[in-house]
């Protein structure tokens, strides 16, 4: 995992063993991982445990943490990287903030007429450049499933989003797949969201309406639905599944579909 030397990792891995029952209630409570491989799983339970060394969890008053709860967190934030290859796709930040609830942020816009307004904005989740992931543990706690919400995974996009500068719904792509591609996908599904809630503020859409806000929000939200949601995201906008398909070198809609096809009776979505 990045650039850790073998003998660092496996001191690591032998310091922080994680419990077969613990893992399995992990597991069992994050039913968005159901139907990884066995390779997949044993890959992702030894980067929670890097990423739990490599990272500091500031847990607020009001949240109590014990390691099966680091776990959950760890797992939900590794899931992305699971296919990303050795590299620190989570630099630049090396705290996590758990608030016990939703919390008012200080937020700043610049209108089209110059115009500056301030007001304090109730959030569940922020990702600050060069600084930390804030997280209301609430949030973290109702991730996981295949809801289509995901307050880490969005929180986290974020970040992979920011490693070219400002979060601008442009990540650091492969080598296999062209900008141009991207901006044309993105720009045209986002277009259509936007417009669906210019005619119609109230529109039932088909993904968070929050993706609207901006190229960021956008990426951040379609990154969500790619792996708690990914039908509803492909249905909806089948390019943007493909090109995240391609990002995160995982298809999270052909595990779906898999476990649908085994069983009928497996609840996706409420």
């Amino acid at each position: 995992m990045w650039s850790l030397s073998a003998w660092r990792r496996r001191r690591i891995l032998g310091k922080h063993p994680i419990a077969d029952d613990m893992w399995q209630r992990v597991r069992h409570h994050l039913s968005f991982l159901d139907g990884i491989s066995a390779a997949e799983d044993q890959w992702l339970r030894e980067a929670c445990v890097l990423f739990l060394d490599d990272k500091h969890l500031t847990a607020l008053p009001g949240v109590e943490l014990h390691q099966e709860q680091h776990l959950l967190l760890a797992a939900q934030a590794q899931l992305p990287l699971m296919h990303l290859g050795d590299l620190n796709w989570y630099q630049g930040f090396h705290e996590i903030v758990l608030y016990p609830d939703d919390f008012l942020s200080p937020q700043r816009h610049r209108d089209a007429s110059g115009v500056e307004h301030e007001w304090d904005g109730e959030h569940s989740g922020e990702a600050w450049q060069q600084g930390p992931v804030i997280l209301a543990w609430p949030g973290v706690m109702a991730s996981g499933g295949w809801e289509g919400y995901n307050l880490v995974i969005h929180e986290l996009a974020h970040k992979l989003d920011m490693l070219n500068g400002d979060a601008n719904g442009l990540p650091p792509l492969h080598a296999d797949m062209r900008v141009s591609d991207w901006a044309r996908v993105m720009q045209a599904a986002y277009d259509d969201l936007d417009g669906q809630l210019e005619r119609n503020p109230d529109a039932e859409t088909a993904i968070d309406p929050y993706a609207a806000e901006n190229a960021a929000e956008f990426f951040a939200v379609t990154s969500e639905y790619f792996f708690s949601a990914p039908d509803l995201l492909h249905e909806a906008y089948p390019e943007v599944y493909e090109q995240l398909k391609l990002f995160y070198r995982q298809d999270p809609l052909a595990r779906l579909r898999q476990l649908l096809a085994e069983n009928p009776v497996y609840q996706a979505h409420d």
